[in-house]
């Protein structure tokens, strides 16, 4: 029997004979393409040569992609666990032709690969090619549907035609598409699920166990234009896609996807670990808690291997929903305690001969994911608590848990909606995913780069850019040019003339010494100048080979052709500083904590720079100030500065650090610190950025800030250069004031700010203790009972208490729950510049619906601020005193018409 190691390397092997170059697999993150969650086919890191936007490197390629469908239109999450086949993480083998070879060559060699090499009998194997499409005017697949018979001996009657939505691939409402011919397999009657029901056939693309997609071929011919037409693109295109996976099943003889050895190591290892067998039957809920498990931890395993740490939006999210889903089936199988981290080893067992790389990393992916799972565990049963009565309300109303529930659980107790869902089918109620959605929206103050970034290259779908020569950005700040065209919302425009002043466009020239954004850099700005003609450049971008000058016409008017000055703006000088500064940075942090530190992420700008570096705790003092002294010492001692371009494995041969998750070519640029040659630098790392040509030339280095970004990342903010001496200045000025406020010496301002805090503090203890309005909280509290507003048998009790600190009016509030049986109570407090309201409400009102933190959250606002808590007690807080009253009435009105309802 074949493993699946020998399926996925013959798969290549096959390839490469027939002159394909492999292709390392993408990271699940896509390099350089925010417009895309996760990878989620091998195609996606040939975009852009599909679009027309760049040349192939090889006119054939081949690789196995790994792979993650979690997000968008390809969601297979809800599924996983419930069948044998569906995967949130799996491997995609595929081969390509880049107008090479066309159909007849991609169907004899699917053809020959499935049945010469894999041994499986041509007599189980159909096909399936495109109908055509009488809406859009798509002409039937008739040359696959001849080929297919002719170079293959497939019988005519196992060719079967199907309608677009089957047989038709198209990247996007317009841009490069064709038809698609899929080779589905007969696993024979017994594999039938349906057998039995009234009606049934088994039949290709039906809805049984018996027929299942092996491979599709995507040919890709055409482009689609604005208005739905087909257009013959100048090359043809081939993109096919083979599940791993479910390869692996057929050629093991196996039922599931789950009993192959992709997963029997994992399997076993969650048998070893939670002490339950796996029996393999659908439908059981053990058994599917396993299933969930074994997809789940290769998916987060790779996720986080390839850089994305659990948080609380984009990519983050997402892999923090799959861990939770995990770790909620792990309760099934009677785990308390973090165990997902314990599984990791089983997945390198499986996949490192094919992704050696990212797997290296598996001690941070283990240590992320226990920390993670961690935090879970202190939120999880808490969060049950409260899902159970929302549960209890839903059942006494409408069966449905309400929006309003469920995004307490999100926000307060970090439950995913999917798992308020999963929680909710179990007990057969539903989830008010519109009203969550509504919260979610309200709650987001900021965009997410991934749903809304600007996918400028699939605008330009089927427009072969311009070739621009970049090489001046790290010789030259100034360089003359000629202009090739403009991009704007229509597309590239190389006729013709621009005169509009009053809108954003790109402008693309033959060569250019602007730096386009990459590799955490900034994009230059500057200025474009020639014949009358003045071009404000705010931003530079590269797509394919060519670079995208973004920014405003300020006068005159461009036209093609036209002899141009650019030249970049001072900024580029302290880009270039902290840049290298960055370099320095970690060589220092790993002298000093270890060479398993890594960088995360980065931003270089003029301003300052940013390091993100994976470390599972915060810097000490003494830490800081040694790699702070380290990069400073580099720095004085004035050590050159080398760039190098070699090929990518001579450039690995010398030690030179990549950048995780960065997309490189063959060849590659390598950066060296501390000496003429590369061998000899002390620092050597993959860099296409622009730097200084000595240490020197940085004057000087300050970290500013330290900080946790998510679990197992920090985070470094420092300055260099001018932007350091004017940092240090205004400190300067600062102490220079508190020197003449406070009466002292430079040396003694710490100490008399300290004894300050302090005798403040003691001050107001005393004022506090001692104002008779502080001493009569309670006696307000009873006086505002008296008066209180009767819903029912209801009390709702609100007033203003000043002078009176948090812990004294939860007392007070306290002392009112304790003497009405049923009372709702808001108070006020006044401090100044400070505002608060805290609301507390007694077990009753809990019981019927009514929730403080949700209260807190719909009156923070009118106190410019926010709120939240507990059903039971919750707080607002905010800057503006005067909506305290509005507050008040505001929850006094919500609290009547809840009981009233």
């Amino acid at each position: 029997m074949l493993t699946a190691n020998q399926i996925r390397s013959q798969f290549i092997r096959f390839f490469e004979e027939r002159g394909h170059v492999f292709v390392p697999s993408w990271p699940v993150v896509p390099a350089g393409d925010p417009t895309l969650m996760f990878t989620n086919a091998g195609m996606n890191q040939f975009k852009d040569i599909f679009l027309g936007l760049r040349a192939p490197d090889h006119p054939r390629a081949v690789n196995s992609q790994r792979c993650i469908r979690v997000s968008g239109k390809h969601n297979d999450l809800e599924e996983v666990g419930l069948d044998t086949y569906h995967h949130t993480f799996f491997e995609m083998l595929g081969n390509w032709s880049f107008g090479d070879y066309f159909k007849a060559e991609a169907i004899q060699w699917a053809w020959q690969l499935l049945t010469d090499v894999y041994q499986i009998p041509p007599e189980r194997l159909w096909v399936t090619v495109f109908a055509g499409d009488q809406q859009d005017g798509s002409a039937p697949d008739t040359e696959s549907q001849t080929l297919w018979p002719k170079v293959t001996g497939i019988p005519k009657e196992r060719v079967l035609q199907f309608v677009k939505k089957e047989n038709f691939w198209e990247m996007g409402s317009t841009g490069p598409c064709g038809p698609c011919s899929e080779i589905h397999i007969d696993l024979g009657p017994e594999r039938c699920n349906k057998a039995g029901i009234p009606g049934h056939v088994c039949r290709v693309n039906g809805d049984c166990g018996r027929f299942i997609e092996l491979w599709n071929l995507v040919f890709i011919q055409f482009n689609r234009q604005q208005d739905g037409t087909l257009v013959p693109l100048k090359a043809n295109h081939v993109d096919t896609g083979a599940g791993l996976e479910r390869l692996c099943a057929v050629l093991q003889g196996r039922s599931s996807n789950y009993d192959t050895d992709l997963f029997s190591p994992i399997i076993e290892a969650i048998g070893q670990l939670t002490g339950r067998q796996y029996k393999g039957q659908l439908g059981d809920q053990v058994d599917n808690a396993f299933r969930v498990i074994a997809d789940h931890i290769r998916a987060l395993t790779f996720a986080i291997a390839d850089g994305v740490i659990p948080s609380n939006e984009g990519r983050g999210y997402v892999v923090r929903r799959i861990l939770r889903r995990a770790w909620r089936f792990g309760r099934i199988l009677q785990m308390r305690e973090p165990f997902l981290y314990k599984l990791v080893p089983a997945v390198v067992q499986t996949l490192s001969e094919a992704f050696p790389e990212p797997l290296k990393r598996a001690g941070f992916v283990c240590e992320v994911i226990e920390a993670e799972e961690a935090s879970f565990c202190r939120t999880l049963d808490r969060g049950l608590e409260l899902f159970a009565q929302a549960a209890a309300r839903a059942r006494q109303s409408d069966g449905v848990i309400s929006g309003d529930d469920a995004f307490l659980l999100y926000d307060t107790y970090g439950f995913p909606i999917d798992l308020t869902g999963l929680l909710a089918r179990e007990q057969d109620l539903k989830v008010d995913q519109a009203g969550f959605e509504a919260l979610m929206e309200q709650q987001r103050s900021r965009a997410r780069a991934a749903a809304k970034a600007s996918d400028l290259a699939t605008q330009l779908a089927g427009c072969r850019l311009p070739v621009t020569d970049d090489s001046l950005k790290y010789q030259a700040d100034t360089c003359q040019a000629r202009i090739l065209g403009w991009l704007d919302q229509q597309g590239l425009h190389q006729e013709g003339i621009l005169d509009r002043t009053d809108q954003q466009v790109g402008l693309v020239l033959d060569k250019t010494c602007f730096y386009a954004e990459a590799g955490g850099q900034v994009g230059d700005k500057g200025l474009i100048k020639g014949d009358g003609l003045e071009f404000v450049v705010e931003g530079t971008e590269r797509i394919a080979d060519c670079i995208i000058h973004k920014g405003k016409l300020i006068s005159g008017q461009i036209s093609i052709g036209q002899i141009v000055t650019a030249t970049v703006d001072a900024g580029r000088q302290q880009t270039k500083k902290n840049h290298t500064a960055t370099h320095l940075l970690q060589w220092a942090l790993q002298q000093v904590l270890g060479s398993h530190v890594h960088q995360q992420g980065s931003l270089v700008c003029p301003d300052y720079l940013r390091f993100d570096f994976i470390y599972q705790k915060a810097l000490t003092k003494e830490q800081l100030e040694q790699v702070e002294g380290l990069v400073q010492e580099k720095i004085e001692q004035d050590l050159p500065v080398v760039c190098e371009v070699l090929p990518i494995e001579k450039a690995r041969h010398l030690g030179a650090m990549a950048l995780f998750g960065e997309k490189y070519g063959s060849h590659v640029r390598v950066l060296g610190i501390g000496a003429t040659k590369l061998e000899q630098a002390f620092s050597r790392e993959f860099c296409g950025g622009t730097h200084v040509q000595r240490t020197g030339q940085i004057g000087g280095f300050a970290i500013i800030k330290e900080e946790s970004v998510s679990a197992g990342v920090r985070r470094i903010t420092a300055l260099t250069g001018h932007c350091l001496m004017q940092y240090l200045l205004e400190r300067r000025r600062i102490v220079e004031e508190l020197t003449g406020m406070l009466q002292v010496r430079s040396d003694q301002i710490v100490a008399r700010v300290a004894k300050l805090i302090e005798d403040n503090k003691r001050l107001s203890k005393q004022l506090k203790a001692g104002h008779p309005k502080s001493q009569d909280a309670l006696a307000q509290a009873r006086q505002f009972l008296e008066q209180a507003k009767m819903v029912g048998n209801t009390a709702i009790v609100t007033g203003l208490l000043p002078d009176v600190s948090i812990d004294q009016a939860r007392a007070a509030i306290d002392m009112v729950r304790n003497k009405a049986k049923s009372a709702a109570v808001v108070f006020g407090l006044d401090e100044d510049t400070k505002a608060t309201v805290l609301i507390g409400l007694t077990d009753d009102l809990v019981a019927k619906g009514l929730d403080a933190g949700r209260l807190a959250r719909a009156i923070a606002p009118l106190i410019q601020g926010g709120g939240g808590g507990r059903p039971h007690l919750a707080q607002a807080g905010g800057k503006d005193p005067k909506g305290i009253e509005e507050a008040l009435s505001k929850a006094s009105q919500m609290i009547s018409q809840a009981l009233a309802g």
